[in-house]
């Protein structure tokens, strides 16, 4: 059920980042909320599988940067899952640039974690605090 609702969290995320970024498009006219879907599955599962084995890759980086970097991370995971869309699916996720691609980042982790905090999708487990 968690992984559900990182789902959707993530499609609204991503849904907002394409509304809101210059430079990033999603070609597919009367099914772009399929396409955000997938993308959004794809990412998630990117974001679950690689992105920890990246983060501690850049821990050093990161460090020194005081975690401005994960922004970076961020930024290639969401290149890469655009090219795993396109590829895999045929989506049309268009990424414009690197700057595109990491104003893109930062709405979606501050879109995310919005939209976490409001209907409660954290990693506490029930009661915690």
């Amino acid at each position: 059920m968690t992984f559900l609702i990182r789902w959707l969290v993530t499609a609204i995320a991503v849904a907002a980042a394409v509304w809101l970024v210059p430079g990033i498009e999603l070609i597919g006219g009367d099914s772009a909320w399929i396409g955000i879907a997938i993308f959004a599955l794809i990412l998630s599962l990117i974001n679950i599988s690689i992105k920890p084995i990246l983060q501690i890759l850049s821990l050093p980086i990161s460090v020194i940067t005081l975690g401005i970097f994960y922004l970076v991370v961020n930024t290639i995971l969401l290149y890469l899952a655009a090219w795993l869309a396109n590829g895999l699916f045929g989506i049309g996720f268009w990424i414009d640039g690197f700057g595109s691609a990491f104003l893109a980042s930062i709405v979606i982790s501050i879109v995310s974690a919005i939209v976490n905090s409001i209907v409660g999708a954290d990693n506490r487990p029930n009661g915690a605090y």
